[in-house]
């Protein structure tokens, strides 16, 4: 009896210490875990609670479905982009920004989210549609529109190039170039959009 009391008074006390916020952001964790490395088709919640040392109706208490709970930890551990480079030129710009967007996109997060992406079905995906235009869409495109504009003010950049098409073309090309082509971007491959596809789109005159 004494051992039985001794053991579990440890075990009491760890679950004190893992509640509220602490076993949230541990269960968040867990979630992005099971996505990067079995994907959505292989994550359940009971793997999630296993992961986070945790029961299921822990989890079951904060979300209702795997899509509420995946959706959290994506907006949760999504990494931020920061500001707009300003290397003096707009070739260099564009560069350093492609490379912290390929980084974003190979972290353990970019995996899992992509894990969504790709194996969802139309129906489950339109629950991540404001998370990834969120987290991931707009801050590259408002980065993008910040390079580009002060690449206009420079002139290098022709004036009529900030607009909607142009700021697509570099991250609709990096998704369909991974997606589709299993392309891993290294710096070769970015030097190569900017050099072949972006820069004769922006120069004036179009040369």
């Amino acid at each position: 009896m004494v051992t039985s009391g001794w053991t579990a008074a440890p075990a009491r006390a760890a679950s004190l210490r893992r509640r509220g916020a602490v076993l949230e952001r541990a269960i968040l964790e867990a979630a992005l875990e099971q996505l990067s490395t079995v994907g959505w088709n292989g994550l359940t919640m009971e793997g999630v609670a296993a992961g986070a040392q945790t029961g299921k109706a822990a989890l079951y208490r904060r979300w209702s479905s795997k899509e509420d709970l995946v959706a959290d930890a994506l907006q949760a551990g999504l990494p931020r982009l920061g500001g707009a480079p300003d290397r003096g030129t707009v070739r260099e710009d564009l560069l350093t920004l492609c490379r912290q967007a390929r980084d974003a996109m190979f972290s353990r997060t970019g995996f899992a989210l992509r894990a969504v992406i790709h194996e969802c079905d139309p129906v489950q995906a339109e629950r991540f549609h404001g998370v990834i235009f969120e987290g991931v869409v707009e801050p590259m495109i408002g980065l993008l529109c910040e390079v580009i504009t002060r690449g206009i003010e420079r002139g290098e950049v022709r004036p009529d190039a900030a607009n909607g098409y142009v700021f697509d073309a570099i991250p609709a090309m990096m998704m369909y170039r991974s997606k589709m082509c299993t392309s891993e971007w290294s710096d070769q491959d970015l030097a190569e959009m900017i050099d072949q596809l972006m820069l004769p789109l922006l120069r004036p005159g179009g040369s």
